[in-house]
């Protein structure tokens, strides 16, 4: 218990005080107008309350990520508890946070123009395809996953299909109407519902007297089934994506970009969303650690059920909470994944919209840019879910590291302490390279090969990133 407790007092220290600090960084002003007033189209830029789209940002990035990476991500053992928190506090948050606050700075624009003014027009014209492909991939996966529960739950109601059919229903609305009518209402209740599941099952831990594992020299080692196959580095830096930090995340904050009111409310909502994220999937990896009796016991669980985190989901929840357990279990593994598949849309929508400078008042432009991602998003819900699944997880922090460089030459550009960003940049670039290189879906080298060539690429970066800030800066010295 000590080390739980640890970890939840350095994430909330780390909002409290590390969050603070990058907001004096970005420079936040409360009298500087935000778009939601300068630029409201009753469609995408409403004004909102902070609570209202704090609760909407928390189950945009939250979906499945905080539940089923961690209870995935338990299998490395107590190590994880380490990457939660230093990734949400270092990492994650301060990604969400910037991604958020450019978006304001320039008129909530999506994170791909964002991306293109810093890095210029060859990266942006790349991060369109890539981000709009990530955001359909997200969508698909997170129509397949609900269905296939929902196909399960009640078989002799209906198949698969028609799930998936009701699921793109759903989504088609979410999508095209304005982002107060279903988003609005309907989120901030199955925000705090996922919420409040997290912290049920928390408290459960004290009455059911679980075991719960700490973080000893003796634990600091890799628990996995399949460790040859399965290194701490770079598989657990690529399956615990949204409880440390999520490349997903920075296409989601410029929607609430887009709807609130006051710069300072920035920390509550980007960072402080991150940071809750990342204390919903400490519980999870606790209690997935503790439930079965240790962290060979999940293993061997997880290898029973071929990996099906949904599975340990629904057991732990009626477990431990009862009938009402298994009403938040079916919420968890059910409603969360189509609240992020629906923004995943709606988010694709807007990064087509910018590129094409489209206004999307008009309903017409908005199903013009809407009908071809649908029509892609159900073709690639064909192909084997496992298969998708692990092109994202890749894709998802591929996505991450180039928005932290993104980040980075904003800050050393205007002359703000880049290295917040910077070593989180290097750190994500060694992890997203050497899994390139080592995994089965990549070219599955040798560890040593893949950790020499992602190591490589890390020191190459590093020095041309540190070329730029050396032509920058002395272009600057010439100007004044």
């Amino acid at each position: 218990m000590i080390t739980l407790t640890v970890a939840i007092l350095i994430l909330i220290l780390g909002y409290i005080f590390y969050g603070r600090y990058i907001e004096r960084i970005f420079g936040a002003d409360s009298k500087r107008p935000t778009p939601a007033i300068t630029m409201p189209d009753g469609i995408d830029y409403i004004p909102m309350s902070w609570p209202k789209i704090f609760l909407i940002q928390f189950l945009n990035i939250a979906g499945l990520g905080p539940i089923f990476g961690a209870v995935a991500g338990a299998m490395w053992g107590p190590v994880a508890y380490i990457w939660i928190v230093i990734g949400s506090v270092f990492g994650g948050a301060v990604h969400d946070y910037f991604s958020g606050m450019l978006s304001i700075q320039h008129k909530g624009l999506s994170i791909t123009e964002i991306v293109g003014i810093y890095m210029g027009n060859g990266v942006k014209q790349f991060m369109r395809g890539f981000t709009v492909f990530l955001m359909i991939l997200v969508g698909a996966v997170f129509v397949i996953g609900p269905a296939k529960i929902l196909s399960g739950l009640f078989p002799h109601f209906a198949t698969m299909t028609f799930w998936i059919i009701a699921v793109f229903v759903y989504y088609i609305m979410a999508t095209l109407l304005p982002i107060d009518k279903i988003i609005g209402r309907i989120y901030p209740i199955f925000g705090f519902a996922l919420f409040f599941m997290a912290i049920s099952l928390f408290v459960s831990l004290y009455f059911q007297g679980l075991k719960i594992p700490e973080l000893t020299p003796d634990t600091l080692r890799n628990f996995h089934s399949g460790g040859e196959k399965f290194p701490v580095f770079p598989m657990l830096f690529i399956t615990i994506a949204c409880g440390a930090i999520s490349g997903f995340h920075s296409t989601q904050s410029p929607m609430m970009a887009r709807c609130i009111t006051n710069e300072m409310h920035g920390r509550r909502v980007f960072y402080g969303a991150m940071i809750t994220e990342g204390l919903v999937a400490m519980i999870w990896a606790t209690i997935s650690m503790s439930f079965f009796g240790g962290v060979e016991e999940l293993n061997a669980i997880m290898n029973e059920h071929q990996g099906n985190a949904a599975w340990v989901v629904n057991e732990i929840s009626n477990s431990l909470l009862g009938k009402f357990g298994g009403f938040l279990a079916l919420l968890g593994v059910v409603a969360a994944p189509i609240t992020s598949g629906d923004t995943a849309f709606r988010s694709a929508r807007l990064i087509v919209a910018d590129f094409l400078k489209l206004r999307q008042s008009p309903l017409v432009n908005r199903l013009l840019i809407s009908i071809p991602l649908f029509a892609a998003g159900y073709l690639i819900t064909k192909i084997n879910f496992d298969i998708i699944w692990r092109y994202f997880a890749w894709s998802n922090q591929t996505l991450a590291t180039i928005v932290l460089w993104t980040i980075t030459v904003y800050l050393v550009s205007n002359g703000k302490n880049f290295r917040i960003t910077l070593i989180p940049a290097l750190f994500m670039t060694a992890v997203i390279t050497t899994y390139l290189f080592f995994s089965p879906e990549g070219f599955s080298l040798n560890k040593q090969i893949s950790y020499t060539i992602g190591f490589s690429a890390t020191l190459v970066t590093g020095f041309v990133f540190w070329a730029f800030s050396r032509r920058l800066r002395k272009q600057k010295n010439h100007v004044t």
